[in-house]
């Protein structure tokens, strides 16, 4: 969802709109029409549509110290909430004056909950209290025949719908969707298009989500929505992202927080899909910079929700960037912010399948698989395809852990195919890849990883197509021999048997004579977690140097 409300805002504002509304309202007489307090909303709503919250705030604070009837300070009071940003606690104050204010006028009434929606989002982290807010705004302009604050709130409710799992959704944003429709509801980011979109990206429904966003995108640049435009570009950068176009998404997240920058509009947001786009497309350190930007803001703001997509941002970035310890404590973050906000759809986020990932390299297997069910569950109530195709990559990956290699490889060649039909280019490669660790041996060359490293290429998927060529590059050297005199003098032992599946592919790689370095590379962990699971393997054995586990295999092998 957006970081604006845009609760108040009209139709189009250039940025120069506002400036020469708040001049003229200083030149119109009391007595005129529209009266000089009417000429100063409308220019600090131009100031919020064309992103100038400064501006904006300052003239709604200059209406407030005159106006005295009811609809003109509620109007302000709607600035003042707006010029806020996603720091909605700041304004905590203003909500009981605003509904002083509004006194018992539906109309009124209902700009002050829709904007009550959004603190229940964004400051409490309560999706259900959210959507309470929202449907009673939208009750309450119905019944003030204020069909735009109507179509917002039920937009909102849509969205937080969405968001939530809801088996009202559908519904609600066919609601959003009958006429008579507001242009400027139908094309803002919080409207009911903006609501379509996220449940079409949601329902795996790529190239209509493509389609409807790029139609948005085109209708706000022409009415210089600018808030709109940052977040619409965001949004057709994800777009592109899920579809595995990691050039396009880069260009496009990079523009979309250029943009942000620029306006001081959404900065977190972009800053988080940036992320993810860099960490699939461009430069895997960049991305975490960016995340844990995303990360501190929204900390910051107290936005949860926000705060929830960042942290999986910057989990995705530590498991591309080989640091699986790192990104299970980042992901279980976001696991535990989502049970508090209440959302239950793992289309949104999407970032069950990289904790489990993570968590099988780290050798947490069992807690892995626990994720996994659990997030099956929801995914088949609401069937989410990609998301359930991404789990049974996961749940491979726990199969090969545990030595299930054959039907590991049927998984994921079956998880390949159907990604592929979805249209989940990155992750179909992903599970390529993955299939690719299964099937090579070492000394077999770089045949295995052809598959994966011509599908990353067509996604324009560098950080993974460096990972790829180091793996292929890692296999394709013959092991190194165990020395006979080693061999005829180790003890045979099963004392290997008892490592964790982590400790155990470290173990087998130290056999082959990998450095930890290597190591680190080949099963995408960091050095620092590979010397710990070395250390881990060394006492569980009770052995002291990587010579002790050659020995021991040796003399495994000879009995």
């Amino acid at each position: 969802m957006g970081d604006g409300r845009g609760g108040a805002g009209r139709p189009s504002a250039p940025p120069a709109a506002a400036a020469l509304g708040r001049l003229a309202a200083g030149h119109t007489p009391a007595e005129g029409t529209p009266g000089p307090d009417e000429r100063r909303l409308l220019a600090a709503e131009d100031a919020i549509t064309a992103g100038e919250t400064d501006l904006a705030r300052d003239i709604a604070h200059d209406v407030l110290g005159r106006a005295t009837a009811g609809p003109a300070r509620v109007r302000a009071w709607m600035v003042v909430i707006e010029s806020a940003g996603q720091s909605l606690g700041d304004v905590d104050a203003v909500f009981p004056q605003a509904l002083a204010d509004a006194g018992d006028d539906p109309r009124l009434l209902a700009l002050v909950h829709y904007q009550l929606a959004w603190r229940g989002l964004v400051v409490e982290g309560d999706f259900a209290e959210a959507r309470q807010e929202a449907a009673h705004a939208a009750e309450l302009a119905a019944r003030g025949g204020d069909r735009r604050t109507e179509l917002m709130a039920l937009s909102f409710q849509a969205s937080t719908e969405t968001l939530m799992g809801h088996p009202d959704a559908p519904a609600t944003i066919k609601k959003a969707l009958r006429e008579p429709q507001d242009p400027s509801v139908a094309c803002h980011h919080n409207g009911a298009g903006a609501a379509r979109f996220r449940w079409l990206l949601m329902s795996d429904q790529l190239p209509e989500a493509r389609t409807t966003i790029t139609a948005l995108l085109r209708e706000v640049r022409r009415r210089g929505m600018v808030e709109s435009e940052v977040h619409f570009q965001r949004f057709l950068a994800d777009t592109e992202l899920r579809s595995g176009h990691c050039g396009r998404a880069l260009d496009l997240a990079r523009e979309s927080l250029r943009l942000a920058r620029d306006s001081g509009i959404g900065l977190g947001a972009s800053a988080m899909l940036a992320s993810l786009a860099e960490a699939s497309g461009g430069d895997v350190d960049r991305a975490l910079v960016l995340a844990r930007e995303a990360a501190a803001r929204a900390e910051e703001d107290g936005d949860q929700m926000y705060l929830s997509r960042a942290l999986a941002a910057l989990g995705y970035a530590q498991l591309v960037a080989g640091d699986a310890a790192g990104a299970v404590g980042a992901l279980r973050r976001v696991r535990e912010l989502g049970h508090g906000l209440g959302i239950n759809d793992p289309a949104r986020g999407r970032w069950q399948g990289d904790l489990a990932e993570a968590l099988v390299r780290t050798g947490e297997i069992g807690e892995a698989q626990d994720l996994i069910d659990v997030t099956r569950a929801h995914a088949l109530r609401l069937g989410r395809e990609s998301v359930l195709a991404v789990l049974d990559r996961a749940e491979a990956l726990v199969r090969a852990a545990r030595g299930e290699r054959e039907d590991a490889v049927d998984r994921l060649t079956s998880v390949q195919d159907r990604l592929a039909k979805l249209g989940y280019g990155l992750e179909e490669a992903r599970a390529a890849f993955a299939l690719a660790r299964l099937r090579s041996v070492p000394g077999s060359g770089t045949a295995p990883y052809d598959e994966a490293a011509r599908l990353f290429r067509r996604c324009r998927a560098l950080p993974w197509l460096r990972q790829v060529e180091r793996a292929a590059s890692a296999d394709a050297a013959p092991p190194p021999p165990v020395p006979a005199a080693v061999a005829a003098s180790a003890p045979a032992s099963d004392a290997l048997d008892g490592l964790a599946a982590m400790e155990r592919q470290v173990a087998a790689l130290v056999m082959e004579g990998a450095p930890t370095r290597e190591i680190a590379a080949r099963l995408f962990i960091s050095v620092k977690t590979g010397e710990a699971t070395l250390t881990r393997v060394y006492r569980k054995l009770g052995i002291r140097s990587r010579v002790d586990i050659v020995r021991l295999a040796a003399g495994r092998h000879a009995t």
